[in-house]
């Protein structure tokens, strides 16, 4: 999916900004009113429509605003968004905590899922390939309005949880580990209310483990900052049990 003007991907960007930020359909005058596009509504309603042809956009209802498709999310991700630096702050706590632990696996392990949760405000996961799995953080699945008000969504991914042969398949099979971070939507998974799912990700490997460490969220997840995150903890572990 290319072909795209600067005004249309400049409407798709600020229309993903602001359902991220809403977690509602987007509609133009949202657009016209709050963002400076120089552009009328009527113009905005048009390219709307087109992105909406061409694969980028969704109309849940008749009558509502748009929603990104997951190629719009996934264009976003690589091209548009601006990512947000995590806090020095934050960066060296995860660091001397993880190295307080550094002789215990288990326990690097732990403080790193919780770590990326708290930082995420997400449900995190870290798990090795032989089955080892730590998780954290699963009180924050409530604080997104997409979740807290479809426990079915949140059932599902609990479940996934408990699931080994289906973990397993979604970080040691689906992540294919040739990206520094990777994005998965639930959309992409044949699994029962899976697909308003969003699962950043990413592979490692330290003591001779390999390993995945992630966050799941809902498909309008604040991946500029969730992003950096998953980054920043991955990092911090292999760093720390290297050394």
């Amino acid at each position: 999916m290319t072909g795209l003007s600067a005004r249309q991907t400049q409407i798709l960007k600020v229309l993903i900004d602001e359902y991220i930020e809403t977690a509602e359909p987007v509609g133009s005058s949202a657009l016209e009113k709050k963002y400076n596009l120089g552009i009328s509504p009527a113009t905005i309603r048009n390219e709307m429509a087109n992105l909406t042809h061409m694969g980028y956009l969704r109309q849940p209802h008749t009558s509502s605003g748009r929603i990104p498709s997951p190629a719009a999310m996934k264009f976003y991700i690589s091209q548009l968004m601006e990512e947000k630096e995590v806090g020095i702050v934050d960066e060296v706590k995860v660091k001397e905590d993880l190295k307080g632990q550094k002789e215990n696996f288990a326990k690097v392990m732990e403080e790193a899922t919780e770590a990326l949760a708290d930082q995420t405000h997400s449900l995190a996961i870290v798990t090795t390939s032989d089955g080892e799995v730590w998780k954290a953080g699963f009180s924050n699945m409530y604080e997104s309005p997409e979740f807290f008000a479809a426990p079915l969504v949140c059932k599902s991914v609990f479940t996934l949880l408990e699931e080994p042969k289906t973990l397993h398949q979604l970080f040691f099979e689906r992540l294919t580990g040739l990206s520094p971070i990777e994005v998965l939507f639930g959309e992409e998974f044949d699994w029962p209310y899976f697909a308003t799912v969003g699962v950043v990700a990413s592979r490692f490997n330290a003591k001779g483990k390999s390993g995945a460490i992630g966050v799941f969220g809902p498909f309008g997840l604040n991946y500029s900052s969730v992003i950096p995150a998953v980054r920043g903890v991955k990092e911090a572990i292999e760093e720390v049990l290297s050394k």
